[in-house]
């Protein structure tokens, strides 16, 4: 289900709208996982979870039905803060029917939270006829995809593209965690990433070796940027974080993450899309992990994989020209990009905020990119 993953990921941040975003999700996730119905719940300004998208329901419910947190398998779903996944679902005790969206044929219910900053933003729910316990792959899968869900509400929210049910429009506004006090003034300059891992085509490889030799040259040309950061940094860490690259260092090993990307590469495909694949994949299993230390390191990895890509795709390093009390803005930062730019940027650095990562070291104020 990777591969339709990034597709519906690739699908709904081109949506030029919430309205259209939803609507694809809805409709794509209920393609792939095989279900008579996909709806999405959002919750309103009252602090309900209204219906805001179906595939499979009546659409004149669409934002008519709505659940206090508790009530039904939606609130349910809310209160637990956790998958519901259910055979026959009319059989719950906290099953409710609602006459209006033309459920009652649906047995089969999988339901997940829709989380962001340990908030519940809404609830995505895929429905069948027939009585099915959903698996563990297709449930992982609809976390997954919640968890993308949660980025664009949040963002769609704090950017006024989106105004909840029964809420009145606000001005935009982005939260950051401060990392040095003081304040500054400056010029917003929007940085996009140079490497994009999920927007990587498919590109069948004409000559393997020819194309190992070269993922080997962008690799080693990776490594040896890590090394002299490490070296650059070495008197101003402390031996846990010094630590971190030479784990980055193994990451970047031939015989661990080459060595997979070299097989997909004997397998046809070029080595920037092969790459890409073993880095998502990879961060998948970072994400899903239960230690919230081991989570951020999914963050990094992503940073590491930029890096090669950007290699791998032989994109122009230029030297970029700031204006004074730049304001610098990126979605992400890495822990290497930390480091890195306190160190080489006046202005000192935020961590991770609410979309973007803010800076602030007094003599300027940044939001450092990846």
């Amino acid at each position: 289900m990777l591969n339709s993953l990034r597709s519906i990921v690739l699908e709904v941040n081109a949506a030029r709208d919430m309205k259209t975003a939803l609507a694809i999700i809805v409709t794509r996730v209920k393609q792939v996982m095989k279900t008579q119905v996909c709806s999405v719940y959002l919750r309103d300004a009252k602090g309900d979870y209204v219906l805001m998208a179906t595939d499979g329901l009546n659409v004149d419910a669409v934002g008519k039905v709505r659940l206090a947190a508790g009530e039904g398998l939606v609130g349910r779903v809310v209160v637990r803060e956790e998958p519901i996944n259910l055979e026959h679902a009319e059989a719950h005790p906290s099953y409710q029917y609602f006459p209006e969206t033309g459920e009652e044929r649906y047995s089969a219910f999988l339901g997940v939270p829709i989380i962001h900053h340990r908030k519940v933003l809404g609830v995505l729910v895929v429905q069948q006829v027939e009585q099915r316990r959903f698996d563990e792959g297709e449930e992982a899968f609809l976390v997954t995809m919640s968890a993308q869900l949660a980025a664009v509400i949040a963002h769609a929210e704090a950017t006024g593209g989106v105004v909840p049910v029964g809420a009145k429009a606000t001005q935009a506004k982005f939260i950051g965690v401060s990392g040095a006090s003081g304040i500054a003034i400056g010029e917003a300059v929007v940085i996009a990433p140079s490497a994009d891992l999920r927007s990587v085509p498919y590109q069948a490889c004409k000559d393997v070796e020819a194309e190992i030799a070269f993922f080997h040259r962008s690799l080693m040309a990776v490594r040896e940027d890590i090394k002299s950061l490490g070296e650059k940094l070495k008197t101003r860490i402390n031996r846990e974080e010094q630590a971190l690259f030479d784990a980055y260092l193994a990451m970047l090993d031939d015989a661990s993450l080459g060595s997979e990307v070299a097989g997909r590469i004997r397998k046809g495909a070029n080595a920037s899309y092969a790459w890409s694949e073993v880095i998502l994949e990879h961060e998948n299993i970072f994400n899903s992990m239960n230690d919230p230390y081991l989570r951020e390191r999914a963050t990094d990895l992503r940073d590491l994989g930029r890096r090669v890509l950007a290699y791998l795709q032989e994109s122009n390093q230029k030297t970029r020209v700031y204006p004074d009390k730049t304001i610098l803005i990126q979605r992400k930062i890495g822990w290497i990009g930390i480091r890195a730019r306190v160190i080489q940027f006046p202005c000192g650095y935020l961590g991770p905020g609410n979309g973007y990562t803010y800076g602030d070291g007094g003599g300027g104020f940044a939001v450092y990119p990846d």
